[in-house]
């Protein structure tokens, strides 16, 4: 955790020197206009990344029990990086195999974006069925050399196990994944009933591919919900803020982990595409603890890597936990409300006669 004071040795340091620098900077600042304005460039920039590091604490004591394990969300205040029209990513040093409808040495593009795209492009409707569901593209010149451009447009025989050719630093492909309507669904199954997740690869392709590995586990032993907050008067019923009243506590939310035993959770790069809406499922940093919202959080603006959302007809389930018993806690000086039982978890893959459920 960042620790926004200066202790008071460091302070009192060499003062006389720093007065007598100060001193004799303002002088040349008088007889120099252009010094003046560096010096005030050097203020503003200083100002800026405090301003940046205490958004940065408050932000991260919101999800964190303590500093010892405190997490690397970004600040509430970073402009947008990107339109989620824009978000169409993949896996570097990854190559799927699988049945090509596009063959990448007639089909080429600029970026893993563009490759990206023209797959989505190949989805009928606002959410599928795909014709395509995969692509593989080469964006290094000097590594793809005369393959350099190639994108091939791929459908899996199961999107949930797609086709792995090879993987590692000495690949020189790019990979991703798409899915349609009823496709890329999985249950979060609780005593409370089934939580059914659209994962969403394309947005946090690094992120599906985590929960990818929990599926091939068949099992998710320790992975559990233990912080629960409603949206009490702040939110209505659709998500949306109250005019004029707080954003929290509570901050209208149900948190866990999915730190399950024997999986391997590499750091999970930062994903933000998507804003924080009512039903996103997102990590808190780079995982594997993470929360499902109750509300729409703008006011987070693109702060945390949102990898599935739930779907409208089970958010009933995630606000009957979020009234379960709880108990108050501090973390770090921000009030939470933990549960007092907490609640164990699976991750269960979706049939596809079951899962044609709508966003």
């Amino acid at each position: 955790m960042l620790k926004l004071s200066t202790p008071q040795k460091i302070q009192n340091l060499g003062s006389s020197e720093t007065e007598r620098s100060e001193s004799e900077m303002g002088r040349r600042a008088s007889s120099d206009p252009e010094a003046n304005r560096c010096v005030l460039l050097i203020l503003l920039a200083l100002t800026g990344l405090l301003s940046c590091a205490f958004v940065y604490t408050v932000l991260s004591t919101a999800f964190n029990p303590t500093t010892s394990t405190s997490t690397d969300p970004q600040s509430l205040k970073l402009p947008n990086r990107t339109s989620e029209s824009e978000c169409c990513r993949g896996v570097e040093n990854l190559e799927f195999w699988g049945s090509a409808v596009k063959w990448g040495s007639e089909f080429r593009f600029n970026s893993s974006e563009e490759c990206c795209s023209a797959c989505k492009a190949m989805c009928t409707g606002a959410d599928g069925p795909c014709l395509c569901d995969s692509w593989v593209f080469c964006g290094s010149r000097e590594a793809c050399g005369p393959k350099f451009g190639e994108c091939w447009l791929k459908k899996q025989k199961d999107t949930l196990a797609p086709e792995r050719q090879d993987s590692g630093e000495k690949v020189v492909w790019t990979s991703g994944l798409i899915f349609g309507k009823g496709e890329g669904i999985v249950g979060m199954e609780t005593e409370h009933g089934t939580l059914h997740i659209k994962l969403l690869p394309d947005y946090a392709p690094h992120s599906v591919n985590y929960i990818l590995q929990l599926l091939e586990m068949r099992h998710c032993a320790g992975c559990h919900f233990y912080r629960a907050e409603g949206r009490g008067s702040l939110w209505d019923s659709e998500g949306n803020h109250i005019k004029d009243a707080s954003f929290g506590p509570p901050f209208a939310l149900i948190q866990g982990t999915l730190e399950a035993q024997g999986a391997t959770l590499n750091k999970i790069p930062m994903e933000a595409c998507p804003t924080i809406r009512r039903g996103s499922v997102a990590w808190v940093g780079s995982g594997p603890e993470f929360f499902i919202s109750l509300a729409n959080h703008d006011e987070w603006n693109k702060a945390y890597t949102v990898f599935g959302t739930v779907l409208p007809e089970d958010m009933e389930i995630a606000e009957k936990i979020a009234k379960l018993p709880t108990k108050p806690d501090a973390w770090n000086n921000v009030n939470v409300s933990v549960l007092e039982q907490p609640i164990p978890l699976l991750i269960r893959r979706i049939k596809r006669n079951n899962a044609n459920l709508s966003l």
